[in-house]
């Protein structure tokens, strides 16, 4: 059942956020015993956009495992601002991973997500939605993620700063 908290982390509770770090990690236990973890970073390079979009957009990975079983469903998503319409999300890859202890690269993950039907395609993100990958959830990652990197960079500037200015003033 999806979560309709006005919360923007539902269930969620945050289990990584340090500062000096690029990425958060998200945790939950569904009342069916289901684990999710959401693991999100920023990509890629900054890019100046005229209308309302953050500059970056962000990479999130869903994992989620069934009581009982030691199989993973993992899904690597984007996660984007749309300017006037929202932050959005979609799905990139889906992988059924057997166990946590066969992760190996020779491992086959299935079929690009992209070449998928698309009603398939539809319901598999019908399916993160009912656990909890929402709009609220993506909103509140995403501008959490740049708010957490505009603090990195006020702080880098001011180690910068102060760095600078112990030397300038033996040099004057």
């Amino acid at each position: 059942m999806q979560n309709d908290k006005t919360e923007p982390l539902g269930d969620f509770v945050v289990d990584w956020d340090s500062p000096r770090s690029e990425d958060v990690v998200l945790r939950k236990t569904c009342n069916s015993g289901e684990e999710l973890a959401v693991t999100t970073a920023l990509l890629g390079e900054e890019t100046i956009e005229d209308d309302d979009r953050l500059p970056r957009e962000a990479l999130m990975k869903v994992c989620i495992k069934k009581p009982g079983l030691s199989s993973i469903l993992q899904f690597d998503c984007g996660v984007f601002s749309k300017g006037e319409d929202g932050i959005e999300f979609n799905i990139r890859h889906a992988h059924y991973l057997p166990s946590t202890s066969s992760l190996g690269s020779s491992l086959y993950r299935g079929p690009l997500f992209s070449t998928l039907d698309p009603q398939l395609q539809d319901e598999l993100k019908q399916y993160l939605v009912t656990k909890g990958i929402g709009k609220s959830l993506t909103n509140f990652l995403l501008l959490h993620l740049h708010k957490k990197e505009q603090n990195q960079y006020e702080n880098w500037l001011e180690k910068l700063k102060a760095y600078i200015a112990q030397g300038q003033e033996t040099d004057s």
